[in-house]
């Protein structure tokens, strides 16, 4: 049974994407579904927005797994006045 269910599958797709916009990880994201198993791909403003929106996929009935395949910006260092260690 290699990928599960078709028409389970399109169900379960418009769940996750309902709960993908209700979460916040609405533009720029894009969940595919597989065989229970979600495939979240795309572009983060935020680091911290991770986890609440894998939790909330996490949590739709019928997700066996969420593989996580979201991008980041690279976090910005505080900026120094440019002298060494003291």
């Amino acid at each position: 049974m290699f990928g599960g269910n078709a028409n389970s599958d399109k169900a379960l797709q418009r769940l996750v994407d309902r709960r993908l916009q209700r979460s916040g990880g609405g533009s720029g994201m894009k969940a595919v579904v597989m065989g229970g198993s979600v495939t979240l791909s795309g572009n983060l403003k935020y680091e911290s927005q991770r986890m609440p929106i894998l939790k909330a996929l996490r949590g739709v009935a019928g997700v066996r797994s969420v593989f996580d395949q979201l991008k980041a910006p690279p976090k910005l260092k505080p900026q120094t006045s440019g002298h060494g260690p003291a």
